[in-house]
């Protein structure tokens, strides 16, 4: 696990390292992260992901479709 700076402590976060990606899909383009390892859900519906070489990533809720693969095939843990 990932050890937290003192300001990401103050966030709420899910962990998702089970996940070996995730696609985020737009209008036009899509990013894909690869390991992320913990989501952070703003209040604007944005989401702050860490990922396992510890980059960090926000996405603004504009997407049409996330997707991802779990290592363990239980698909539906929201």
């Amino acid at each position: 696990m990932v050890e937290l700076k003192e300001v990401t402590k103050e966030l709420e976060w899910k962990n998702i390292d089970h996940e070996i990606y995730r696609v985020y899909k737009f209008p036009v383009g899509k990013v894909k992260i690869k390991h992320p390892v913990l989501l952070n859900v703003s209040k604007s519906g944005g989401h702050r992901i860490l990922d396992a070489k510890n980059v960090s990533h926000y996405i603004p809720f504009k997407w049409i479709e996330i997707r991802f693969e779990t290592d363990d095939n239980v698909a539906w843990r929201f």
